[in-house]
């Protein structure tokens, strides 16, 4: 071992025998320990509710959404699809018809979300039926007097209704009378229940059948737009805009992170601010490792004194104490790792706190670790923890020897 290594390791033990490690080095390793906990714990939980939102957007929406500039609706949307299909990428397609509406039941109202989907492809476009908690979206086919409704399990819950149930669709758009507009209203029966996780969505969307919808609203022959499905989600918006290109006008094809993009920019700068307010933690911390080679310095001037007597150089002084400073940072990261990824461990498998999704979207506390955003703090504290070794090592290194050793 080269003696600058082995000093280095030597003015990390306490003073007494008993102590193997000295307070202040103790002190120094938790700060940088504590610091990079934090930050790991902190941006593996905001990762974890991003990926987690992801997922309900994506398990109740395609990842690109193709509409029309037309009031009157999409009328040839077989031949449509058929051209969207061409787009290479693309694996499934599927109309929608999309309609706000009033639902009433015989305790409660609520406005919401109406989509008129198919049965036989929603299913190939989102995540609809692993969300089915009670019945399924075949039931919605089910042939008799009274159509059936898919409804958020919130959204059943708000309504006081359960499956086998009636309902009533209210449209602001009826017939006109002498007396006025009169709404247009049908009676539809709760065929099953869908709980996406996102309350957004399972307090305010509900699906029928595109024929009945068609019917009800008037729409002839004609939907609103269609879901599309890609096998990448990083090539959505390039898709996009292959699709639009490709129908050309009036259609408009946006992918889900347009949809969303406000929400997910504002997730980005919290995460961004988030990461720049806890690395002060760690460079709080780094002054600790420098008061701490400071009292070293000064405590071991005889001994730097010495060495530079017998033929250290200033370079090997340096490296000294720039060693002592990087193994408190390297130690602190290492146990701070540990701890971050033991934390994150506990919150991702036990839910152990637990969210309202009226305010979250989500029901608790996600933790998702990005192997990248690891490498990133382990590599920004060890710098920082180097960077506060520099100031007390030169301080060493220009020791005067005849100053240190005049009185001894």
């Amino acid at each position: 071992m080269a003696y600058s290594s082995f000093i280095a390791l030597r003015y990390l033990k306490g003073r007494r025998r008993h102590t193997p490690i000295s307070l202040n080095t103790i002190i120094s390793i938790g700060g940088v320990a504590l610091g990079v906990m934090a930050l790991i714990v902190v941006l593996s939980v905001m990762s974890g509710f991003e990926n987690d939102l992801m997922k309900k957007i994506l398990g109740t929406n395609s990842p690109i959404i193709v509409s029309s500039f037309n009031d009157k609706g999409i009328t040839d949307y077989n031949q449509q699809m058929k051209k969207i299909q061409e787009v290479p990428h693309v694996v499934s397609v599927a109309p929608f018809t999309y309609s706000e509406v009033m639902l009433t039941s015989p305790s409660s109202v609520s406005g919401i979300i109406l989509k008129g989907v198919d049965p036989a492809s929603i299913g190939k476009v989102t995540e609809l039926s692993k969300t089915m908690v009670a019945g399924s979206i075949s039931g919605l086919n089910a042939s008799g007097p009274v159509p059936g409704i898919l409804l958020g399990r919130e959204l059943a819950a708000n309504l006081g209704v359960r499956t086998g149930e009636r309902v009533r669709v209210v449209s602001p758009f009826g017939t006109i009378t002498p007396l006025g507009m009169a709404p247009k209203f049908q009676e539809f029966v709760v065929t099953g229940l869908f709980d996406t996780g996102m309350y957004e969505y399972d307090s305010k969307l509900a699906y029928i059948i595109i024929p009945v919808a068609q019917k009800f609203f008037g729409l002839g022959n004609s939907v609103t737009g269609f879901e599309v499905r890609i096998d990448d989600l990083s090539l959505s918006a390039p898709l996009a805009r292959t699709i639009q290109n490709h129908l050309g006008f009036p259609f408009h094809a946006r992918d889900w992170m347009q949809m969303n993009r406000s929400l997910f920019s504002a997730l980005k700068l919290e995460k961004i601010t988030m990461f720049v307010i806890l690395v002060l933690i760690i460079v709080v911390a780094s002054f600790n490792i420098v008061s701490t080679l400071i009292m070293i310095v000064i405590d071991k001037a005889r001994e730097i004194a010495i060495l530079k007597s017998m033929g250290a150089t200033r370079a090997g002084i340096m490296k000294i104490f720039m060693i002592n400073g990087t193994i408190i940072g390297v130690v602190g990261t290492l146990i701070g790792l540990a701890g971050g990824l033991a934390v994150c461990f506990i919150i991702e498998k036990t839910n152990l706190i637990t969210l309202p999704r009226d305010i979250y979207y989500i029901s608790h506390l996600p933790a998702r670790v990005d192997p990248v955003e690891l490498v990133i703090i382990c590599a920004s504290a060890i710098i920082i923890s180097f960077g506060a070794t520099l100031y007390p090592s030169w301080q060493a290194a220009k020791l005067d020897p005849l100053e240190a050793l005049r009185y001894e």
